[in-house]
């Protein structure tokens, strides 16, 4: 009974320490993608801001992108490794690092889901394979970025949504979050639809949806607001890249504030690229993403 009481009190301890430490802000960022050498240590990270790097990607095919039914492996930036995880999360307890699942490409191949013979022995296989890797890389969850699918895709919703639901009910992960995008948003809203409850952001990729000022991003962001909890969907930017661009950005986020839109978390794409920009520049959008979450009043 004593024991009970005590761990009951460390998880209220520890679950205070944290929102104290985020004060619910969040912060999404993709590394490791591009085949270009980056660290965390490079990207600012501020104390206040519960900062979560997305490994990309982990992928459940081979190198010449045949699927392996479930049996996932890192691909990401070799100088991303289990040591370099374990102590960025040393030095700032605020940081959570995920993998993410699939990406666009391997390679030259483009990836794409793929219907499972079994779905049960895919899940078993992913759990498994998911679960190595995380207990070796120290990660918190995975996010989940199909970009892909085939005409029927019905077990993507079942099995990617078995599978984070069996993630999280063996603890094994804190964290789960989904990537669409505009050609992907019906297989997307069929899994939010079935497993919301245990999906904790939506990570739209807003930059794919060719909408260039403040004005055009609030109205997309009003859509997909409808689509999938507006309260867990984040506004993206893609780093000298496609979709709206610069500080019309930020412009963009101050008029989803004002129309009643609660911007307590942001996603970038990518460290990579930040760290690849002139020096004058580099992470720009990171410290005044962060800078803009700091100092919003929105709660």
């Amino acid at each position: 009974m004593t024991r009970i009481f005590c761990a009951f009190w460390f998880f209220v301890i520890a679950t205070t320490l944290s929102l104290q430490l985020s004060d619910g802000k969040v912060m999404m960022e993709y590394i490791g993608a591009t085949g270009k050498p980056v660290t965390f240590d490079e990207v600012p990270i501020e104390d206040g801001i519960d900062f979560n790097f997305i490994l990309s990607f982990a992928i459940d095919a081979d190198e010449s992108g045949n699927p392996q039914n479930g049996n996932f492996k890192p691909y990401w930036e070799q100088s991303l490794t289990p040591d370099s995880v374990a102590d960025v999360k040393a030095k700032h307890p605020n940081v959570k690092v995920l993998a993410s699942l699939s990406g666009w490409s391997i390679g030259s191949t483009t990836l794409s889901w793929y219907k499972p013979a079994n779905s049960k022995t895919w899940i078993s296989n992913a759990f498994k394979s998911l679960n190595s890797i995380i207990q070796t890389y120290h990660l918190d969850g995975i996010d989940i970025d199909y970009e892909n699918f085939p005409k029927h895709n019905e077990s993507f919703s079942y099995c990617i949504g078995e599978l984070i639901s069996y993630l999280k009910n063996q603890s094994v992960i804190s964290i789960a979050t989904i990537a669409p995008y505009h050609l992907t948003t019906i297989p997307y809203i069929q899994l939010y639809d079935a497993y919301g409850h245990v999906i904790d952001y939506v990570n739209h990729q807003f930059y794919t949806d060719k909408v260039r000022s403040p004005k055009a991003y609030l109205e997309n962001f009003q859509l997909r607001a409808t689509e999938f909890d507006r309260e867990k969907l984040l506004p993206s930017y893609e780093v000298d890249g496609r979709g709206i661009q610069g500080d019309a950005f930020f412009d963009a986020l101050r008029i989803l504030e004002e129309n009643g839109f609660n911007v307590n978390g942001i996603m970038i794409f990518s460290a990579d690229a930040s760290a690849s920009t002139h020096s004058t520049s580099k992470f720009y959008y990171e410290q005044k993403s962060q800078e803009f979450l700091l100092n919003s009043t929105r709660v």
